[in-house]
């Protein structure tokens, strides 16, 4: 069996994430993210106004009014109230748009990545399954694109608001003045060299706390998974104390990059109340010495209205800041998933390089095979020869399976099969006997090519393995393994996942065939009894019959059944074997069994040890041999 060792990976982070999602994102719901850009350039810009015409409310309205009178400034008074109003009134009603919005664009980017991660993960190869958990790859369906939604639905709108309020924020000091906006620049510089210290740690720690949040989810699917061996072994305690270091390690990355972020707020709040103090003082100053005051309006002494305009504004920009700085772990977890997601989008697919297919096919007065566009009993190898005279030619799908020299190694360097050759003809039952590891299994992942060999040839019907597509050569073949996978469903839906266009008479034909029909008919709805957790309120026997009628629906012509009844009782294998035996009619067959009374009839054992195959024949001439099969049925010998 291919090894499951976990592959760490440390990649680094950094823009090329956030610029590939960025553009992903636009490619889905550009109309959209225009809309919101500009809800969000009026609101950023209509806040910062009605801050800045406290200026001209004090210098123009208010303080003439007190000496001359209201009368003298009503009009004015009005108009500035009403533009005040309206810019509100616009700067609410952008507020409230462009959050809706982003929230739709947030639940469509992740429902798109989920498709794109779930569309390429079933091109994958089996390797990558061997060498990747469960729960790392469950956490980038679930944790890695939560955290993309909240940047996309919520970081981003803020961050492009606080840019954009700090832009309109600082234009209108300048149009006010030069040197309070001095004032104000260092403080802002402070305020981010602030945030890059205490942001750029807590983002670190982010991310390590994603990963490790990925480690304890793939930790509990496997005591999920493995419960029953836990109790059956009484590890209970051990299994805590393995989680308490898993989630000892979250606690430990979660609880850094929270205290990080957590001392942030407090910090920028009381150097924005400083920056605040620093402004009244300053402004004050320049008032009282007379200082003359250079701005975008020209020069002009600084006012009262100008200075508590810019205390305003101040305030405003140290809290945009704060908005920011809180939008920095975000981010940067946000990146470090997008780094996880894509890496899940991008993963290589399974080489294809087959261009034999198979096709329904019927035979002419002269016995020579055509392509038929209607379903037929008959199937047949379509190849077209590109390279030579670009010709096609029909082989009819019988079943005769070939090896010849095979070797073949799940790592590099460590080799597990050597010079395997091997022939079943049409029809012929082949098993294979030897201890766990000795090959058995890894030769019928190659019949299905879920590894390409590195040396040697498979042939199947006289054509190499490797010139046919790989979803038309395991559409001819069939598997009964003995762990059963059941899907949610009906037990008419799982039988029917052998061949997804089986009517419910074929399907009922298949369980009857496979002996499975009589168990189906008493459970309480029949053959639509919905079927969860695995099919768990099914028997171990049960569900193997299931699997049998699966694959007796499909109807291939090449069957392999591995270990198929090895972890059931004997009274219900008895059953189980009669439904093999009507499965494997006609059907050339590769059997794996550690049970040998089940490979007795076999027309060749192959014994393996180590890779290699040490003794072939019948099961009497293995017997005459007095080799290791002998010692294995004697007794002598146990497998392993």
């Amino acid at each position: 069996m291919p090894p499951h060792n976990r592959v760490v990976t440390n990649k680094k982070i950094d823009m090329k994430s956030l610029r590939r999602l960025l553009q992903y994102v636009y490619k889905l719901f550009s109309f959209r993210l225009f809309i919101v850009a500009i809800c969000i350039i009026l609101s950023a810009v209509s806040n910062v106004v009605v801050n800045a015409f406290m200026a001209d409310l004090i210098d123009k309205i208010i303080l003439p009014g007190m000496s001359a009178g209201l009368q003298s400034v009503y009009k004015d008074l009005l108009r500035i109230i009403a533009i005040m109003i309206a810019l509100d009134v616009l700067g609410l009603l952008s507020t409230a748009i462009y959050p809706q919005i982003m929230a739709r664009v947030g639940q469509g980017t992740i429902k798109s990545l989920r498709d794109d991660m779930f569309d390429n993960m079933e091109t994958l190869p089996i390797r990558y399954f061997d060498s990747h958990t469960h729960g790392e790859i469950m956490s980038a369906y679930t944790n890695d694109v939560d955290t993309i939604r909240m940047l996309v639905g919520q970081s981003l709108p803020s961050l492009l608001q606080s840019i954009m309020s700090i832009s309109a924020i600082l234009f209108s000091m300048l149009r006010y003045s030069l040197w309070l906006t001095v004032v104000v620049a260092l403080v802002i510089g402070v305020m981010f060299k602030i945030t890059g210290s205490f942001g750029g740690r807590s983002a670190r720690y982010m991310v390590a706390q994603q990963k490790s949040l990925a480690k304890e989810e793939g930790f509990i699917e496997e005591m999920m998974e493995g419960m029953k061996v836990v109790k059956v072994f009484t590890h209970e305690e051990e299994a805590k104390k393995k989680f308490d270091e898993v989630n000892i390690q979250l606690f430990e990355d979660s609880n850094k990059a929270n205290s990080n972020a957590n001392m942030l707020m407090p910090i920028l709040a009381n150097v924005g109340n400083i920056m605040y103090v620093l402004l009244a003082i300053v402004g004050g100053l320049l008032v009282v010495m007379g200082v003359p005051n250079f701005s975008l309006r020209g020069f002009e002494p600084i006012s009262i209205g100008v200075i508590i305009s810019f205390l305003a504004l101040s305030r405003q920009l140290s809290q945009t800041v704060s908005q920011i700085s809180m939008q920095v772990s975000t981010v940067a977890m946000a990146l470090a998933g997008s780094d996880r997601v894509f890496a899940l989008i991008d993963e290589k697919s399974e080489e294809d390089e087959g261009y034999v297919t198979l096709v329904n096919a019927y035979k002419d007065e002269n016995g020579e095979l055509h392509e038929c566009e209607e379903k037929t009993d008959l199937w047949a190898w379509k190849h077209y020869h590109a390279q030579s005279d670009h010709s096609t030619t029909y082989v009819e799908l019988k079943g005769d399976i070939q090896m010849v020299d095979v070797d073949f190694e799940y790592e590099k360097g460590k080799q597990v099969l050597f010079d395997v050759s091997l022939y079943a003809h049409p029809g012929q039952k082949i098993a294979f006997v030897g201890a766990t590891g000795a090959g058995k299994t890894t030769i019928t992942n190659l019949i299905n090519r879920f590894y390409d060999i590195p040396d040697g040839k498979i042939r199947y019907d006289g054509i190499n393995i490797n010139k046919i597509k790989k979803a038309d050569l395991r559409r001819s073949l069939g598997m009964v393994l003995q762990d059963v996978n059941l899907f949610t469903g009906t037990v008419m839906d799982n039988i029917r996942y052998g061949k997804l266009d089986a009517t419910d008479e074929e399907c009922i034909a298949a369980a009857k065939l496979a002996n499975a029909d009589d168990f189906i008919t008493r459970l309480p709805q029949g053959y639509q009894t919905m079927l969860t957790g695995n099919g768990s309120q099914l028997s171990q026997g049960q569900r193997q019959l299931l699997s049998i009628a699966r694959a007796a629906v499909a109807d291939p012509p090449v069957m392999i059944l591995d270990e198929a009844t090895s972890s059931i009782d004997t009274r219900t294998e008895a059953l189980v074997q009669k439904g093999m035996d009507n499965l494997m009619k006609g059907r050339t067959v590769f059997v794996i069994a550690h049970r040998l009374s089940t490979v007795r009839n076999s027309d060749a054992i192959m014994v393996l040890d180590h890779g290699r195959i040490i003794e072939r024949g019948t099961h009497q001439q293995l017997l005459d041999l007095k080799g290791t099969y002998y010692q294995l049925y004697t007794g002598a010998f146990e497998l392993e």
